[in-house]
């Protein structure tokens, strides 16, 4: 099969390339899956670079999450051959076919194309661990979302606008200030560049907001600490930036805000009827057409690297896609 391998951790991609694998055997309660769709996410970069909190062994298969068809699966598994299935696991979805755990693997709902699922599964479980089972998120509060454009931000608003907040999408680019309202329709847009907090507050009648939502750290987060309510919470996600920035206690202490470590894989594996529970109420969200995952493009899996270059030069809005 084809796949892309990390042979040698590198910051320019040299030692990433498409390479020919045998397709991989089934371990015990493991299903085979032909994947169909599987989408690029910002860990997956920075694994190439040895740069995120979880470091492969070289050589690994890149990859987070696809989507996909059963094409081997065990018996008493909870399905069959021919399921349109949904998951990933750290790596391996790059690839034309993946063998993952049973229970790594939803099925896709019904009106969710291969592309738009391989792109639900991270995105939209980050925000929902983020904003409601850590933010708890009630109707009508505000939530400011940062990088909004990149495809856990795109999925923060979608996910806040469907459960009622009002939402204040920034990004830092003015030329993506429009797909953004097109493609999610928040309440308000703003770059958040320099000093943004007189923004926020205007937009918000001074209250500020109860639930701000950052995966970009750096300047963004040291502005972010000024736009926080009194009872609010500031949600750590990433640090897109580059910078991991640092906070001097009292000012939560006097602003009365909390701040928030969000690593929603890891909660989903400490408790992991509670992951079930997101992940059917993420899909019943997207049958009833609430939420929808979006795609910025779709590429053959031999153009990976124009996928990542895309990713590193922050062109894409929302995700981008690989088809093997």
């Amino acid at each position: 099969m084809k796949a892309v391998l990390v042979s040698r951790l590198s910051d320019d991609l040299s030692g990433v390339a498409l390479a020919d694998l045998p397709v991989p055997e089934c371990g015990e309660g493991e299903v085979l899956v032909r994947v169909r769709a599987a989408s690029l996410n910002f860990p997956d970069l920075l694994m190439t670079q040895g740069g995120y909190q979880f470091k492969p062994e070289v050589p690994f298969v890149s990859g987070l999450e696809m989507a996909g068809e059963v094409v081997e699966a065990p018996e008493g598994s909870p399905f069959a051959v021919g399921d349109r299935v949904m998951g990933g696991a750290k790596t391996g979805a790059f690839a034309e076919f993946v063998a993952l755990p049973a229970s790594s693997l939803r099925p896709i709902p019904e009106r969710l194309s291969f592309a738009a699922a391989a792109s639900m599964g991270a995105a939209y479980h980050t925000a929902y661990v983020a904003l409601v089972e850590l933010g708890q998120l009630q109707p009508g509060q505000t939530v400011l979302v940062h990088g909004a454009s990149g495809g856990v931000g795109l999925a923060a608003c979608d996910l806040a606008k469907a459960l009622g907040a009002k939402v204040i999408a920034a990004t830092h680019r003015q030329d993506k200030l429009g797909p953004i309202e097109s493609i999610v329709k928040p309440d308000a847009t703003i770059l958040n560049t320099g000093r943004f907090r007189e923004q926020v507050a205007e937009l918000t009648d001074s209250r500020l907001c109860d639930l701000v939502y950052d995966p970009v750290g750096g300047d963004v987060f040291d502005e972010s600490t000024r736009c926080v309510t009194f009872g609010g919470k500031l949600l750590i996600i990433g640090f897109v930036a580059g910078r991991i920035p640092e906070i001097a206690v009292n000012i939560p202490l006097i602003k009365g805000f909390s701040v928030v470590g969000v690593r929603a894989g890891e909660y989903a594996r400490r408790f992991p009827e509670r992951g079930k529970r997101i992940a059917a109420e993420l899909a019943r969200l997207a049958s009833e057409r609430r939420i929808t995952p979006h795609v910025d493009r779709t590429l053959p899996l031999d153009r990976w690297r124009e996928a990542f270059e895309a990713m590193q030069r922050g062109e894409i809005i929302g995700k981008i896609v690989l088809e093997p």
